[in-house]
């Protein structure tokens, strides 16, 4: 996801939910090139709305989530700044 994209995403999300939603980010590094990774909008606990993300998202998180320990590396939250 690029930043202009999640950046759509998050302020999309914050004005939808009003929560907070999209402050923080959930994110996938790989574990086989350095700086490379998945990031998605998240709450604090690391929830990632679903229903929220493009199709394509949707399908990068889900696979992240399914090779997590063989593509990518345990997901961290992370603070945005705003």
């Amino acid at each position: 996801m690029s930043p202009s994209q999640f950046g759509a995403l998050q302020r999309e999300s914050s004005a939808r939910t009003g929560n907070g939603t999209g402050r923080y980010l959930l994110r996938f590094e790989s574990l086989f090139h350095a700086g490379r990774g998945l990031s998605f909008p998240c709450d604090g606990a690391g929830h990632v709305a679903l229903d929220q993300l493009s199709d394509q998202a949707r399908e990068n998180y889900l696979f992240a989530r399914a090779v997590v320990g063989h593509e990518y590396a345990t997901p961290v939250i992370q603070r945005c700044d705003e």
